[in-house]
């Protein structure tokens, strides 16, 4: 159904929520998946019952056992039957993943018009890794519960494309997730509705946990808000989703991020560093099970490359400093303690992903 001649405003948003709500499902998901999304929310249902309908879908059959048997889940001792994996994996990471896979073959790695759903699925994957191992270190909230956070973080997304995009013109070549604001200030503007809303929107109808459903409330969390309560969930998310970008984006603000890691989220460089590489560590294999292309060498290469291009810029900013400034022109101590702390910030960074990875 086109649902362009809705216009804009909150007509709009009402009749696309109200749409959701009512069961509007993605065209070619999996009956098996979207049925098992739909009982693994019944607390009442049976693990028999989710291998019974596991077992009629071979391929996913054998992606759950691959994950229940990866790092992602350290844990020991090899298991082979559904039942067990069923066990070991949870109804809310069988849920995500079977909405994830289902999704995933709807909406194939490359680009489709405006959309890079390689980046797209990349950087949901990176996004759930770091909320995970982030929730892990800090100790906020559950790290099973952030990895499915952080991985249906921009789900509504692709709701919003089949809706408006699929098979459109549309005014812009290149739709990029980073900055965040931009990109839902641009879906508002012009189809009355951003794709966070309708997220919200379609995991409450899958029953997915309220303290997931208000992730998709919170986004460009700043210096300003520190003393803004924030639920732990989506805090943890929205700074999985800052570190990812650092993996993902081409280009993006080292510097600014690194202050923002101590200063606003209480982060030291040691625990930094150890996120990104447990991260690096898992993705691989995580991304085979969920049916993601992930070459985490070339992302690993690419992510020390751009550690190393931001420690030359910090270096060249020294100098330059120092061979033009008169004394009285000359930055505060201050400012130029702040510059060398990232310096080396971002040089350790670079030198134990090199070594660990």
């Amino acid at each position: 159904m086109d649902l362009l001649f809705l216009g804009v405003g909150k007509r709009a948003e009402k009749e696309i929520i109200e749409k959701i709500r009512s069961g509007y499902s993605l065209p070619s998901l999996s009956a098996v998946a979207v049925k098992l999304v739909e009982i693994a929310s019944d607390e009442s249902c049976s693990v028999a019952q989710m291998t019974e309908l596991i077992e009629r879908d071979p391929g996913l059959t054998a992606r759950l056992i691959t994950i229940a048997n990866s790092a992602f889940f350290r844990s020991s001792g090899a298991i082979s039957s559904i039942e067990q994996s069923i066990l070991r994996v949870g109804s809310d990471h069988l849920r995500v993943m079977a909405l994830s896979l289902s999704m995933r073959d709807t909406f194939p790695m490359g680009r489709v018009g405006p959309v890079d759903f390689e980046k797209f699925w990349r950087a949901s994957l990176y996004q759930a890794l770091i909320a995970k191992s982030l929730a892990r270190k800090l100790r906020t909230c559950n790290p099973d519960e952030a990895f499915t956070a952080g991985l249906v973080l921009e789900i509504g997304f692709l709701i919003f494309f089949d809706l408006f995009i699929k098979g459109k013109e549309v005014e812009i070549e290149d739709i990029k997730f980073h900055p965040l604001e931009s990109l839902l200030a641009w879906e508002t503007e012009n189809y009355g509705i951003d794709h966070r809303k309708i997220g919200s929107a379609a995991l409450a109808y899958w029953k997915f946990p309220p303290l997931i459903v208000e992730c998709q409330l919170f986004y460009n969390y700043n210096i300003e808000q520190k003393e803004t309560k924030i639920p732990p969930l989506a805090l943890v998310c929205e700074m999985a989703r800052e570190f990812a970008a650092l993996i993902c984006e081409e280009t993006t603000e080292w510097v600014p991020l690194f202050r923002k890691v101590k200063d606003l989220y209480g982060i030291d460089q040691d625990m930094f560093t150890d996120i990104i590489v447990t991260t690096f560590e898992e993705v691989q294999q995580v991304g085979d099970s969920l049916k993601v292309d992930m070459d985490r060498d070339k992302d690993l290469r690419a992510f020390v490359e751009k550690a190393n291009l931001s420690l030359s810029g910090l270096s060249e900013k020294i100098l330059e400093l120092q061979k033009t400034g008169s004394k009285e022109s000359l930055p505060s101590f201050e400012y130029m303690s702040d510059i060398r702390n990232q310096l080396i910030a971002v040089r350790d960074l670079a030198k134990k992903l090199s070594r660990t990875l």
